[in-house]
């Protein structure tokens, strides 16, 4: 009674080699870009120790009083790896017991283990973020230097990206297979599910793990600043974005302000996730460059006399009043007539 379909039992012995590879894997990433060092640091978090740029970051953290980093100070490099061969152990033993309710059990105890490991990582970096040296050569008074727990946050003239590595995205689409053999094998014994029911609730909370991605955010008039100009955005009908594929948002005031930025960081296409202009009939909605028309004209006078303006079809171009006077194009035409 309750047993487990062929296809999930292949799934979850997958899963459990696959938590095998991620001891030998790096699980988490965080970047550091700034102008004294173009070519970036990254401290690389494996199961058992720290990676990457770890000397240099502790004698950067030196001067602004942080805690410099050491593989040995940390007991979680200690118990991780076991923990993961038992979980890997674990999905094995439930294929052999061969029944839903220790599926559920196994689905459980993965998901309270990954908010315990985000939390345990939280408090990682509060602590060495916030716990600073009040002797330390560099002081900022009401600074900390937390970096973000997943996406992006400027930490003085460092641009820190915590993002997962290989092992943590194996890890990621572990638990995404688990929460869809589940699913999968409750439907097949017909068992309703019932809202509140813990593990229903769980796998919402899994489900809600890879959510974290690049995407473009509202903005906000009077509020928001240029990224290129440093003006005010006043002028929801100009306003633009850029998203980088590691969720950093840069708004504009001006869509011409926005092919500057690019050129002038020389941003290129594989660290773009997306260009976003506001509609000029409909402010509140944002189009993206690859797809809509740029309309060029002098009568339109943009905050920074840009004057181009962008628009979701040409129909809509030729109901704008002074539409014969403008000139069409598109986002890399436009690009690329700010190139050095």
């Amino acid at each position: 009674m309750n047993k487990l379909k062929t296809t999930s039992r292949i799934l979850l012995i997958v899963c459990s080699v696959a938590l095998v590879a991620v001891n030998f894997l790096p699980m988490w990433r965080i970047d550091l870009e700034a102008p004294q060092y173009p070519e970036g640091l990254s401290l690389s978090i494996h199961p058992d120790g720290l990676g990457g740029s770890v000397d240099i970051i502790n004698g950067l953290n030196h001067y602004i009083g942080m805690k410099t980093l050491h593989s040995e100070d940390f007991p979680e490099f200690v118990i991780l790896p076991w923990i993961i061969y038992l979980m890997s152990f674990l999905f094995a033993l439930v294929v052999f017991l061969n029944r839903l309710k220790w599926l559920k059990y196994l689905f459980g105890f993965f998901v309270v283990f990954s908010l315990v490991s985000m939390a345990d990582f939280w408090r990682w970096e509060y602590n060495y973020g916030h716990n600073l040296d009040p002797n330390a050569a560099i002081r900022v008074p009401g600074m900390a230097y937390q970096p973000p727990l997943i996406g992006y946050k400027q930490l003085l003239n460092f641009s820190a990206y915590s993002v997962p590595d290989v092992g943590g995205w194996i890890f990621i689409a572990v638990g995404l297979t688990l929460a869809i053999v589940l699913l999968r094998e409750w439907k097949w014994n017909k068992q309703p599910l019932k809202v509140g029911h813990p593990t229903v609730l769980a796998i919402a909370l899994m489900l809600m793990l890879p959510s974290c991605s690049p995407h473009p955010e509202p903005i906000i008039l009077g509020k928001d600043e240029c990224a290129f100009c440093r003006m005010k955005v006043s002028d929801p009908r100009f306003a633009a974005e850029v998203v980088s594929t590691k969720g950093k948002v840069f708004k504009f005031d001006d869509i011409s302000c926005a092919a500057q930025f690019i050129q002038k960081e020389n941003l290129l296409a594989p660290e773009i996730f997306g260009v976003y202009f506001s509609d000029y009939t409909n402010p509140q909605s944002l189009l993206n460059a690859d797809s809509c028309i740029l309309f060029q004209c002098d009568e339109l006078r943009s905050p920074m006399n840009g004057n181009v303006a962008a628009l979701s079809s040409k129909e809509e171009v030729k109901q704008l009043p002074f539409a014969a006077s403008g000139k069409i194009t598109r986002w890399q035409e436009y690009l690329t007539g700010f190139a050095r």
